[in-house]
């Protein structure tokens, strides 16, 4: 059965399909449709991979929100670079079997800030 979603369906709410490959990496205006999808702070690094710096106010929160993330990331099948360190985590996430950009990054990212907006 086909599941049709309402048309103002979020990155968020899309599920997180990794990609098999054998498809090019998004681009250019492709690129800028997905970021603008996207809450703020995140950033389109060479038109290859997505990156954002989570702030926290002191290591513990910071640890406890990559433990989240982590489990997130488990759970759909797409696993971002994670940097830890006091206050802030930063991930960096882009599809390996392209090395590039796909919409699974972008569904991911947005549902990590859905994720910290839960804090």
């Amino acid at each position: 059965m086909n599941e049709r979603r309402p048309a103002n369906c979020t990155l968020a709410d899309k599920e997180c399909v990794p990609c098999q490959g054998g498809v090019p990496p998004l681009q250019g205006d492709e690129l800028k449709k997905y970021q603008e999808k996207l809450d703020a702070g995140w950033d389109v690094v060479d038109g290859h991979h997505l990156e954002k710096t989570y702030e926290f106010s002191d290591f513990k929160s910071a640890l406890d929100w990559t433990n989240k993330v982590g489990v997130l990331a488990e759970n759909v099948g797409h696993h971002p670079d994670i940097h830890l360190s006091w206050g802030e985590v930063r991930l960096t996430v882009w599809t390996h079997k392209i090395d590039g950009l796909a919409e699974a990054d972008f569904v991911f990212a947005a549902k990590a800030d859905r994720l910290y907006a839960t804090l």
